[in-house]
Protein backbone atom coordinates (compact mmCIF):
# COMPACT_ATOMS: atom_id res chain seq x y z
CA UNK A 1 0.00 0.00 0.00
CA UNK A 2 1.37 3.36 -1.12
CA UNK A 3 2.02 6.13 1.39
CA UNK A 4 0.41 9.34 1.12
CA UNK A 5 1.20 12.66 1.45
CA UNK A 6 -0.04 16.33 1.25
CA UNK A 7 0.00 17.85 -2.12
CA UNK A 8 1.18 21.58 -2.34
CA UNK A 9 -1.99 23.97 -3.41
CA UNK A 10 -2.37 24.92 -6.95
CA UNK A 11 -0.28 27.83 -8.23
CA UNK A 12 -2.83 30.21 -8.03
CA UNK A 13 -4.95 32.41 -11.11
CA UNK A 14 -1.72 35.19 -12.45
CA UNK A 15 -3.80 38.39 -13.53
CA UNK A 16 -1.97 40.88 -15.44
CA UNK A 17 -3.31 44.36 -14.21
CA UNK A 18 -2.49 47.14 -17.68
CA UNK A 19 -4.15 50.31 -17.16
CA UNK A 20 -4.23 53.41 -19.61
CA UNK A 21 -6.77 56.12 -20.43
CA UNK A 22 -7.26 53.86 -23.84
CA UNK A 23 -8.58 56.97 -25.68
CA UNK A 24 -9.11 55.40 -27.65
CA UNK A 25 -7.37 51.77 -27.12
CA UNK A 26 -5.05 51.30 -29.95
CA UNK A 27 -3.24 47.99 -31.45
CA UNK A 28 0.27 48.76 -29.68
CA UNK A 29 -1.70 48.25 -26.46
CA UNK A 30 -3.07 45.14 -26.99
CA UNK A 31 -0.30 43.78 -28.20
CA UNK A 32 1.93 44.06 -25.27
CA UNK A 33 -0.84 42.93 -23.49
CA UNK A 34 -0.93 39.82 -24.99
CA UNK A 35 2.89 39.65 -25.62
CA UNK A 36 3.04 39.99 -21.66
CA UNK A 37 0.07 37.98 -20.66
CA UNK A 38 2.35 34.77 -23.11
CA UNK A 39 5.51 36.16 -21.84
CA UNK A 40 4.66 35.57 -18.47
CA UNK A 41 2.10 32.65 -17.89
CA UNK A 42 -0.42 35.10 -17.07
CA UNK A 43 -4.06 33.41 -16.66
CA UNK A 44 -5.91 37.15 -17.54
CA UNK A 45 -4.78 40.82 -18.41
CA UNK A 46 -7.76 43.03 -17.18
CA UNK A 47 -7.07 45.77 -18.88
CA UNK A 48 -8.64 48.91 -16.31
CA UNK A 49 -9.60 52.62 -17.89
CA UNK A 50 -8.49 54.98 -15.31
CA UNK A 51 -11.00 57.82 -14.44
CA UNK A 52 -8.99 60.42 -12.78
CA UNK A 53 -5.76 60.97 -13.96
CA UNK A 54 -2.83 61.52 -11.32
CA UNK A 55 0.29 61.52 -13.51
CA UNK A 56 -0.69 62.29 -16.83
CA UNK A 57 -3.17 64.85 -18.47
CA UNK A 58 -6.99 64.16 -18.00
CA UNK A 59 -8.71 61.82 -20.65
CA UNK A 60 -10.10 63.92 -24.03
CA UNK A 61 -12.98 61.54 -23.86
CA UNK A 62 -15.64 60.40 -21.51
CA UNK A 63 -15.24 57.33 -19.48
CA UNK A 64 -18.40 55.18 -20.74
CA UNK A 65 -17.23 56.16 -24.34
CA UNK A 66 -13.82 55.10 -23.73
CA UNK A 67 -14.91 51.85 -21.96
CA UNK A 68 -17.54 50.82 -24.71
CA UNK A 69 -14.26 51.56 -26.80
CA UNK A 70 -11.72 48.91 -24.75
CA UNK A 71 -15.21 46.36 -24.97
CA UNK A 72 -15.08 46.72 -28.68
CA UNK A 73 -11.97 46.03 -29.15
CA UNK A 74 -12.02 42.40 -26.77
CA UNK A 75 -15.26 41.60 -27.43
CA UNK A 76 -15.08 37.11 -27.65
CA UNK A 77 -12.06 37.22 -25.79
CA UNK A 78 -11.48 35.75 -22.47
CA UNK A 79 -7.89 36.29 -21.83
CA UNK A 80 -7.63 39.93 -22.41
CA UNK A 81 -10.82 41.58 -20.44
CA UNK A 82 -11.96 45.01 -19.78
CA UNK A 83 -12.51 46.03 -16.48
CA UNK A 84 -14.50 49.39 -14.78
CA UNK A 85 -13.17 49.62 -11.53
CA UNK A 86 -11.54 52.53 -11.41
CA UNK A 87 -14.67 54.43 -13.58
CA UNK A 88 -17.29 52.77 -10.85
CA UNK A 89 -14.79 54.59 -7.93
CA UNK A 90 -15.00 58.17 -7.25
CA UNK A 91 -11.66 60.14 -6.85
CA UNK A 92 -8.52 59.65 -8.37
CA UNK A 93 -7.60 56.71 -9.94
CA UNK A 94 -4.73 55.34 -7.81
CA UNK A 95 -2.97 52.27 -8.40
CA UNK A 96 -3.03 50.76 -4.81
CA UNK A 97 -6.75 51.15 -4.36
CA UNK A 98 -7.15 49.39 -7.80
CA UNK A 99 -4.99 46.38 -6.40
CA UNK A 100 -6.92 46.28 -3.10
CA UNK A 101 -9.79 46.16 -4.85
CA UNK A 102 -8.60 43.00 -7.27
CA UNK A 103 -7.46 41.55 -4.33
CA UNK A 104 -10.96 41.41 -2.79
CA UNK A 105 -12.57 39.66 -5.58
CA UNK A 106 -9.99 37.76 -6.36
CA UNK A 107 -8.63 36.34 -2.93
CA UNK A 108 -6.44 33.10 -4.69
CA UNK A 109 -4.91 35.33 -7.81
CA UNK A 110 -1.61 36.18 -7.92
CA UNK A 111 -1.63 39.76 -9.51
CA UNK A 112 1.26 41.20 -11.76
CA UNK A 113 0.85 45.00 -12.37
CA UNK A 114 2.43 45.77 -16.18
CA UNK A 115 3.85 48.92 -16.46
CA UNK A 116 5.38 50.60 -19.90
CA UNK A 117 9.43 51.48 -18.75
CA UNK A 118 8.16 55.97 -18.58
CA UNK A 119 5.67 54.75 -16.10
CA UNK A 120 8.05 52.81 -13.86
CA UNK A 121 10.81 55.34 -13.71
CA UNK A 122 8.01 57.42 -11.45
CA UNK A 123 7.08 54.47 -9.41
CA UNK A 124 8.92 55.13 -6.09
CA UNK A 125 6.77 58.77 -6.20
CA UNK A 126 3.72 56.92 -6.47
CA UNK A 127 1.16 56.53 -3.91
CA UNK A 128 2.70 53.70 -1.60
CA UNK A 129 4.94 52.09 -3.64
CA UNK A 130 5.60 49.48 -0.31
CA UNK A 131 1.82 48.75 -0.41
CA UNK A 132 1.93 47.88 -4.11
CA UNK A 133 4.77 45.82 -3.98
CA UNK A 134 3.01 44.10 -1.35
CA UNK A 135 0.05 43.63 -3.08
CA UNK A 136 1.57 42.39 -6.87
CA UNK A 137 4.78 41.93 -8.72
CA UNK A 138 5.53 44.26 -11.80
CA UNK A 139 6.28 43.03 -15.11
CA UNK A 140 8.39 46.51 -16.60
CA UNK A 141 7.29 46.16 -20.30
CA UNK A 142 10.34 46.53 -21.99
CA UNK A 143 10.53 47.81 -25.70
CA UNK A 144 13.14 46.81 -28.34
CA UNK A 145 16.17 49.45 -28.40
CA UNK A 146 15.07 51.13 -25.29
CA UNK A 147 17.02 52.97 -23.29
CA UNK A 148 15.82 52.57 -19.35
CA UNK A 149 17.47 55.02 -16.84
CA UNK A 150 16.68 54.86 -13.65
CA UNK A 151 17.21 57.19 -10.18
CA UNK A 152 18.89 55.90 -7.32
CA UNK A 153 15.98 54.64 -5.10
CA UNK A 154 14.38 52.78 -7.52
CA UNK A 155 17.88 51.39 -8.88
CA UNK A 156 18.56 50.25 -5.66
CA UNK A 157 14.79 48.43 -5.70
CA UNK A 158 15.40 46.72 -8.79
CA UNK A 159 18.76 45.32 -7.10
CA UNK A 160 16.67 43.69 -4.42
CA UNK A 161 13.77 42.92 -6.48
CA UNK A 162 14.72 42.20 -9.54
CA UNK A 163 14.18 38.03 -10.72
CA UNK A 164 14.41 36.46 -13.82
CA UNK A 165 11.01 34.82 -13.55
CA UNK A 166 8.10 35.18 -11.33
CA UNK A 167 7.58 32.60 -8.71
CA UNK A 168 4.05 31.58 -7.72
CA UNK A 169 2.82 32.71 -4.55
CA UNK A 170 4.91 35.74 -4.19
CA UNK A 171 4.65 39.61 -4.54
CA UNK A 172 6.95 42.14 -4.68
CA UNK A 173 9.04 40.55 -7.46
CA UNK A 174 10.37 42.78 -10.30
CA UNK A 175 10.89 41.46 -13.91
CA UNK A 176 11.65 42.97 -17.06
CA UNK A 177 9.96 41.67 -20.16
CA UNK A 178 10.45 42.42 -23.63
CA UNK A 179 7.27 42.90 -25.90
CA UNK A 180 6.92 44.01 -29.26
CA UNK A 181 7.14 47.46 -30.58
CA UNK A 182 4.26 49.30 -32.35
CA UNK A 183 5.05 52.93 -32.51
CA UNK A 184 1.20 53.94 -31.97
CA UNK A 185 -0.04 56.65 -30.10
CA UNK A 186 -3.99 57.29 -29.01
CA UNK A 187 -2.83 60.83 -28.88
CA UNK A 188 -1.71 60.60 -32.69
CA UNK A 189 -5.23 58.68 -33.26
CA UNK A 190 -6.55 61.49 -32.13
CA UNK A 191 -5.07 64.21 -34.77
CA UNK A 192 -5.35 61.49 -37.73
CA UNK A 193 -9.43 61.58 -37.22
CA UNK A 194 -9.42 65.20 -36.52
CA UNK A 195 -7.52 66.06 -40.00
CA UNK A 196 -10.07 64.06 -41.63
CA UNK A 197 -7.87 60.49 -41.99
CA UNK A 198 -8.19 57.31 -41.53
CA UNK A 199 -7.52 54.86 -38.07
CA UNK A 200 -7.72 51.83 -40.04
CA UNK A 201 -4.96 49.36 -38.91
CA UNK A 202 -3.99 51.37 -35.83
CA UNK A 203 -6.96 50.20 -33.69
CA UNK A 204 -8.58 47.18 -33.99
CA UNK A 205 -11.63 47.94 -37.10
CA UNK A 206 -14.27 47.61 -33.98
CA UNK A 207 -12.71 50.85 -32.16
CA UNK A 208 -13.06 52.45 -35.65
CA UNK A 209 -16.73 51.67 -36.27
CA UNK A 210 -17.35 52.90 -33.37
CA UNK A 211 -15.65 56.40 -33.12
CA UNK A 212 -17.15 56.66 -36.71
CA UNK A 213 -20.81 55.81 -35.11
CA UNK A 214 -20.11 57.91 -32.18
CA UNK A 215 -18.39 60.97 -34.06
CA UNK A 216 -15.12 60.84 -31.96
CA UNK A 217 -12.51 63.14 -32.34
CA UNK A 218 -13.87 65.44 -35.22
CA UNK A 219 -12.74 68.93 -33.84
Amino acid sequence: MGTSGSKPPPDPLLIGVFGGTFDPVHNGHLRIALDAREALGITQVRLIPLAQAVHRDQPETPAALRLAMLQAALAGRKDLVADDRELRRTGPSYTIDTLKSLQRDYPDASLCLLLGADAFAAFTRWRNPEGIMAAANIAVLERPGQTLTFDHDLERLIEVRRVDQLEPRRSGQVLFCPVTQLDIASSDIRRRIAAGHSADFLTPPAVVDFIARHGLYHR
